[in-house]
C-alpha cells in the first residue's frame, strides 16, 4: 500500500507542478515508478498518466498556445522524441540521466543569476533545444526541464509559457507512446492499477495546480520554474539507477 501512497501522491505534485511550470509529470513520476520497475518500463508506463494530464492541462489553455514557438521549437521536439523514443529500446539511460541532471541544473543557475533573461532563441538555435528536449523525453522520459530552460529565453507571458510547453509537450508525446506500445505494450498492460491511479492522481493535481497558477506574479513564476529545474537537476545525481 505505501508504495501506491507515494506514487499517488508524486502524481498529485507533477500534475499540480505541470499546471504552474509546464512540465513536471514525467520528471517526478518517473523516479518514483523507476524504484520498483527499473527505468526502461517506467518511462513507458508513465507515458500514459502524461498523456492525459497533458491533454487535460492544454484543453484548459488551448487559446494562450504561442503558435510561432510551436513551429519553431514543438516540430523539432517531436522529431526528437521519435528519435530517443527509438534509442530507448537498447540504450541505458543512466548516463543520459547524469548528463541531463547537469544541463538542467546549469539552466537554473543561470536564470536564477539572471544570465537567462539575456538568451534569445530564434532559427537553428531554437530548433536544437526543441530537437534535445525531445531527445531526452524520448530516452528517460524528462523532457519538460529542458524545455522549460530554453523557453524561458522566448520572454512570453506565464500562461502563454504553460500553453505552448503544453503544447510541445503533447506532440512530443504522439510522437514517442506508439514505440513504447510497440515495444514495450505487454509490460506496461501490466501495470494497468498503478497507471490508473498515478492517471487519477495527475488529474487532480493538473485542476488544482492551474487554480494556483492565476496568483502567481511573472518574476515570481520564471524563479518557481527555475527552482524546481533546480532540483529536478540534483535528483538526477541521487536516485539510485537513474
Amino acid at each position: 500500500m505505501i508504495p501506491y501512497l507515494l506514487l499517488t501522491l508524486a502524481a498529485l505534485l507533477g500534475g499540480g507542478i505541470a499546471s504552474i511550470a509546464g512540465f513536471g509529470i514525467g520528471s517526478i513520476l518517473t523516479p518514483s515508478l523507476a524504484v520498483q520497475t527499473g527505468t526502461k518500463l517506467a518511462v513507458a508506463a508513465v507515458s500514459i498518466p502524461h498523456v492525459c494530464g497533458t491533454v487535460l492541462r492544454l484543453w484548459v489553455v488551448r487559446h494562450r498556445v504561442n503558435r510561432h514557438v510551436v513551429l519553431n521549437f514543438g516540430l523539432a521536439s517531436a522529431a526528437g522524441g521519435l528519435a530517443g523514443a527509438l534509442l530507448h529500446t537498447w540504450l541505458q539511460s543512466a548516463i543520459l540521466g547524469y548528463l541531463l541532471g547537469a544541463l538542467l541544473i546549469f539552466a537554473a543557475i543561470m536564470e536564477l543569476t539572471g544570465l537567462a533573461a539575456r538568451l534569445r532563441f530564434a532559427g537553428w538555435s531554437a530548433w536544437t533545444a526543441g530537437g534535445l528536449s525531445g531527445l531526452f523525453g524520448g530516452l528517460v522520459g524528462n523532457q519538460g526541464g529542458i524545455r522549460s530552460a530554453a523557453m524561458l529565453g522566448f520572454d512570453i507571458p506565464k500562461e502563454s509559457f504553460v500553453a505552448t510547453a503544453t503544447a510541445i509537450a503533447l506532440m512530443v508525446d504522439a510522437a514517442r507512446v506508439p514505440v513504447y506500445a510497440a515495444t514495450q505494450g505487454r509490460q506496461v498492460a501490466g501495470l494497468w492499477p498503478v497507471i490508473g491511479l498515478m492517471t487519477a492522481g495527475v488529474v487532480v493535481g493538473t485542476l488544482l495546480g492551474w487554480r494556483l497558477l492565476r496568483k502567481i506574479p511573472s518574476h515570481i513564476f520564471r524563479r518557481v520554474v527555475a527552482i524546481i529545474i533546480l532540483a529536478l537537476g540534483i535528483a538526477m545525481f541521487l536516485i539510485p539507477g537513474r
